[in-house]
């Protein structure tokens, strides 16, 4: 197999790229939005970047059933909504400096229970996505189906 060079993959998946980036920038002006909406003090628990990485966890668990159940072949989807939309919009960047700042402003236990609940919870969210992307197959395939 040969092996993909930069310029081969941006000549080959230009349109793929394409569409990473449209979800990317919206997926960052969301997490941008949130975290003016939800902004605290300098050494406050970082609640805007806790509730983006989780809630994007949650989407990534129920969009990923969808994506391999529902639409397996949509070439544009998995692009666009999940490396694009939701990578743009959680941000383990943020993550970081928010558990930085908190060590900064001397807050070592909120610090510490921060970067290990963020990725428990994380976890967890992607787990209950996925639970409920797989509850809402069973509910879809059940519901009769109507133009047939």
């Amino acid at each position: 197999m040969l092996e993909e060079t930069p310029v081969r993959l941006l000549r080959d998946r230009w349109d793929i790229l394409l569409v990473i980036a449209a979800g990317g920038a919206l997926g960052s002006l969301a997490r941008w939005g949130l975290g003016e909406a939800l902004a605290r003090p300098r050494g406050a628990f970082p609640v805007a970047t806790f509730a983006e990485n989780l809630a994007g966890a949650f989407l990534l668990g129920l969009l990923m059933v969808w994506l391999t159940d529902v639409w397996p072949s949509a070439r544009y989807l998995r692009p666009f909504l999940a490396v694009g939309v939701l990578g743009g919009f959680t941000t383990f960047s943020t993550y970081m400096l928010d558990t930085r700042g908190l060590l900064a402003a001397g807050r070592p236990g909120l610090a510490a229970g921060y970067l290990a609940g963020t990725v428990l919870v994380g976890l967890l969210a992607v787990f209950a996505g996925v639970l409920v992307g797989r509850s809402s197959l069973a509910v879809t395939r059940r519901l009769p189906r109507r133009g047939r």
